[in-house]
């Protein structure tokens, strides 16, 4: 089922313009905390009126500015889970899931799928975090809903519930032609869980784009920096056509940049080629400031000459003994290099 947003809305902080559709497929968007991302849901969902634009779900209009519609939230059958739950809290787990789903025996069939076996019979305010989240989520896919909406859904869980419930959501929403829209500020679990994502800054959306694509050439520096890029530079034109990253102390030339245009450099720790000298450019002498084991590999943090801003290298654990306290320079490939306005 296809859906459509195309809306403006003024907030106290930026105002809120996005333009985005998705169809038969599991859509995330990526930003920082208060960027827009929750307040999008909400316009979707309902709960929250745009200035003007259009929300389209399917065949059916849910919002049309010019036109006058405003269908309310019950009318909509958009499911969609809440950051603090919105669970009833005079109402036992078992009863919260039945305003979803009426009958107690399919209701009891989400309590065992959702691990809330022997908490049916106990309110909100007796039960744990993961639990009431488990319990909203529940609820949620039980009204069987066209479209289904995640805001943060995992935050309360512990690794173990977590990766379980993952997999459930996911089987679930596949029943839904695999139609989902996540919100989340978590690189790892929209990488997991989604198909495409779309990168949020201050009430914009500043790019989309398919998951591999994303995290491995982000088009822009905030898509870079959300998802996890640890070296970036600013850059200053050099005379002689290349560009010097100036946190970094090296010149640079790359295959994706134009000099007039280029204002950052981004580079993958793990895309680093060991160089066995200094060359005029993309090499950085590497002053090792800091050796941190991580579960499959060596971060190695080093400063170029006479800096003192950090970069990143990650390195195989069983090729870091030949390299280890050597004098180490590092190449950083042309076409490996990212370049941002």
């Amino acid at each position: 089922m296809r859906l459509y947003a195309d809306i403006e809305k003024k907030c106290g902080e930026f105002d809120l313009k996005v333009n985005f559709e998705t169809e038969n497929e599991v859509f995330a968007i990526l930003g920082a905390s208060g960027c827009g991302k929750s307040l999008t849901l909400k316009c979707i969902a309902g709960i929250e009126k745009p200035d003007r634009g259009i929300i389209k779900l399917g065949n059916d209009v849910l919002f049309d500015s010019e036109k006058g519609i405003n269908l309310p939230p019950q009318k909509r059958r958009i499911g969609y889970m809440f950051q603090n739950y919105a669970l009833f809290p005079k109402m036992t787990v078992l009863e919260n899931i039945m305003c979803g789903e009426p009958d107690e025996i399919k209701a009891r069939e989400y309590i065992k799928r959702f691990y809330l076996t022997g908490k049916e019979n106990l309110y909100p305010h007796m039960i744990s975090g993961g639990e009431r989240q488990r319990t909203a989520i529940a609820r949620m896919l039980a009204a069987k809903p066209r479209l289904v909406m995640f805001d943060e859904p995992f935050n309360a869980l512990d690794s173990h519930l977590k990766s379980n419930l993952e997999g459930e959501i996911m089987r679930l929403i596949e029943s839904y032609e695999g139609q989902a829209v996540f919100v989340s500020h978590d690189r790892d679990e929209v990488y997991r869980l989604t198909d495409r994502i779309a990168v949020m800054e201050k009430g914009r959306i500043a790019g989309i784009q398919e998951k591999h694509e994303l995290f491995e050439s982000p088009k822009t520096l905030a898509a870079a920096l959300l998802t996890g890029v640890r070296n970036i530079s600013p850059l200053k034109a050099a005379d002689d056509g290349s560009l010097l990253a100036l946190d970094w102390g090296v010149k640079l030339k790359s295959d994706s940049y134009r000099a007039d245009a280029a204002r950052y450099a981004g580079f993958h720790e793990r895309c680093f080629e060991v160089a066995d000298h200094m060359e005029e450019f993309n090499v950085i002498h590497c002053n090792i400031r800091r050796v941190v084991e991580d579960r499959d590999c060596m971060m190695i943090q080093f400063t170029g000459d006479d800096k003192e801003k950090m970069l990143t290298y990650a390195v195989d654990k069983e090729k870091w003994p030949a390299l280890k306290g050597r004098d180490l320079y590092l190449r950083m490939p042309q076409e490996k290099i990212m370049m941002f306005e």
